[in-house]
């Protein structure tokens, strides 16, 4: 049997993929390891439920706040406003998404990808199954690589795919505690400070029952585990439950090239499509699976490789913006406590906050009022050169919340 397309890795990404050409009638094999869950602070947008039409079953909190708090304890609560931020728990989304896959009619294999092979225009991709610890080989036209930041599909097949920039993300699934003082179920806190992280930031994050506390960085040195212990210390979650942990590298800028020009094409991680200063993964690595089933439909209907690329063109067409504003935000204001500091000050403006969520939950760059991007835009330039001043520096809180 010959497949015409071999999904490389069984996350949000790639079963996406894999169910949108199962859907249209193809023969396509799903390769994952299972029993892997990713560390993610599990935030989708709504659009991102509308788009992929994930049931209720699936969020396990609903979020309408987003707390920043910055290297000196202030905070900023900012109400997410005509919506909410649905929140996932990866060890169940990631398992109802393959078997939606599976229903479309996608082959699952429980494996680890080794290789392809390739003799003339035939093209064979081999795992090791993990029931009984054979190679397998599965005939195929395509391959989406959606197999991760460290992709060793794109490592082997793509050119850049061995140079992509990363940060390591480390979180703790912990019990959640009753509603307090330092903890809301609904409510995300967002953590800018050094100590926890000196080039991203920490995140105390609801799960219904459950919490995600973690942080990321792209420093060599830092104790994660370390940081995050005194995260949850200071947010006053040192007592609770820990019922795992969990850490990977989560890339922060999409590949120049996705595809081989002959038979693979990236996807997600492996991509590199994990916004810049945010770090959300799961709607862009949806996205991601979406536009390579369509590059590899055009493939199939056409013969002609080349609309490989279509993948790459279609993703950074509607979302190239808002990377690149991610991008240089980050650069800005992730530098120092300083710069910090002057962020979550700036995040105070009414302005900043409807944009920021709007934009968020749409995903894409706000047009309808350019005068409050004018006003952003001077305030931030403003921020950046200290004319405005940081708001009052308080002595180091206790905990982020107060």
């Amino acid at each position: 049997m010959i497949h015409d397309v071999v999904v490389v890795g069984g996350g949000p990404c790639g079963a996406t993929a894999a169910h949108d050409l199962a859907l249209k009638g193809h023969s396509v094999a799903l390769i994952d390891k299972a029993g892997r869950i990713k560390p993610c602070g599990g935030a989708v947008p709504p659009r991102l439920i509308r788009d992929f039409d994930v049931p209720d079953s699936q969020i396990v909190a609903r979020i309408d706040t987003a707390r920043m708090v910055s290297p000196t304890g202030r905070h900023v609560d900012i109400p997410i406003e005509d919506g909410y931020v649905g929140m996932v728990d990866r060890e169940h989304f990631d398992v109802f998404l393959r078997d939606r896959a599976v229903r479309a009619g996608a082959h699952r294999h429980t494996g680890t990808f080794l290789r392809i092979e390739r003799d003339g225009d035939a093209t064979t991709v081999v795992f090791r199954d993990k029931a009984d610890g054979t190679d397998q080989r599965l005939r195929t036209r395509l391959v989406i690589g959606a197999d991760g930041a460290r992709s060793k599909l794109g490592r082997a097949e793509v050119p850049g795919g061995d140079t992509i920039p990363y940060v390591i993300a480390y979180h703790e699934i912990i019990s959640a505690p009753p509603k307090a003082a330092n903890y809301d179920p609904k409510r995300c806190d967002v953590i800018y400070d050094g100590a926890i992280s000196p080039d991203f930031y920490g995140w105390v994050f609801p799960h219904g029952a459950q919490a995600s506390v973690g942080m990321g960085t792209g420093k060599d040195g830092v104790d994660l585990k370390a940081a995050t212990a005194d995260l949850r210390a200071a947010s006053g979650l040192s007592d609770c439950e820990t019922i795992r942990r969990e850490g990977a590298p989560i890339p922060l800028k999409p590949l120049d090239r996705w595809d081989n020009g002959r038979d693979v094409v990236l996807a997600g991680d492996a991509a590199g499509v994990v916004a810049p200063s945010s770090g959300e993964g799961i709607f862009y690595a949806m996205v991601g699976g979406r536009v390579a089933a369509l590059a590899c439909e055009k493939v199939l209907a056409t013969g002609q490789t080349k609309h490989l690329a279509l993948a790459r063109k279609l993703f950074m067409k509607d979302h190239k913006a808002v990377f690149k504003v991610l991008g240089a935000m980050q650069n800005a204001y992730y530098r120092s406590d300083e710069r910090r500091e002057r962020f979550v000050t700036l995040c105070h403006d009414i302005d900043v906050q409807r944009l920021t969520f709007e934009a968020y939950m749409n995903k894409e760059l706000v047009k309808a009022r350019p005068l409050a991007h004018l006003k952003i835009g001077l305030k931030n330039v403003a921020h950046l050169l200290g004319i405005v001043p940081a708001m009052g520096r308080a002595p180091r809180a206790t905990h982020p919340a107060e």
